[in-house]
């Protein structure tokens, strides 16, 4: 299986240069930031205030960042090249998954591209998160609703499963990213902070002044029919 970052894994399949992006749920901008880089014109969407607060901090003059949600574009039809959902959809509620992706197909210029990124609910960095934020549930939905967005006029033009490699200095360092991400993970990793520790010595791998964790994640490549 290929050992491909995310991010590099998105630049290696699209096509950016010139391109109109919309980056339903940008958190605080890396992604956008990447895609800006490579020649696009982008505009994040972001629900999180702080997340919005925090891409705001690093202005660009070729991203412009909104709030709002994923099943409720605040944009005109046929306005975006690529749709990109990058490790999002599972953060979507289950009920609201299909209509964002309708969403996505309405915002798009015919045979325009949605790109989504999703972690696969396996290998060692899930088991390791899975006390503290078990997703089993919502991935699942992810797929399932992937698999139903030809009803709503996206056709499945390639998916591919990769291994994303992280790797953070330590434990510290760990626990301060994944709860910026979401604080409301804080109690759980207080909760549970020894068996936390353990795991994260048990399922990382030590070099590279870090310890690494490998996180199979599949990507999907859609085009507006």
């Amino acid at each position: 299986m290929q050992i491909i970052r995310n991010a590099e894994k998105l630049v290696e399949t699209l096509d950016l240069d010139g391109r109109r992006v919309l980056d339903v749920g940008c958190g605080p901008g890396a992604v956008a930031r990447l895609m800006a880089r490579h020649g696009a014109r982008v505009v994040g969407l972001e629900i999180s205030p702080q997340q919005l607060a925090d891409a705001m901090a690093e202005p660009d003059e070729s991203i412009r960042y909104v709030a709002g949600r994923g099943e409720a574009l605040p944009f005109p039809d046929r306005g975006f090249d690529l749709v990109v959902l990058f490790n999002s959809l599972h953060h979507i509620p289950p009920a609201a998954m299909d209509p964002a992706l309708a969403e996505a197909a309405r915002v798009l210029v015919p045979g325009g591209h949605v790109y989504i990124s999703e972690p696969v609910a396996d290998g060692d960095f899930f088991h390791l998160m899975q006390p503290v934020d078990d997703e089993t549930e919502v991935r699942a939905l992810a797929l399932a609703a992937i698999g139903r967005a030809g009803a709503l006029g996206l056709r499945e033009l390639r998916r591919e499963t990769y291994l994303n490699p992280a790797r953070y200095p330590d434990f510290e360092a760990f626990r301060h990213r994944i709860t910026a991400i979401n604080p409301e993970r804080r109690a759980a990793f207080d909760r549970l902070d020894a068996r936390l520790r353990a795991d994260f010595a048990a399922y990382g791998e030590r070099r590279d002044a870090g310890v690494w964790f490998q996180q199979p994640t599949r990507m999907h490549l859609l085009a507006r029919a």
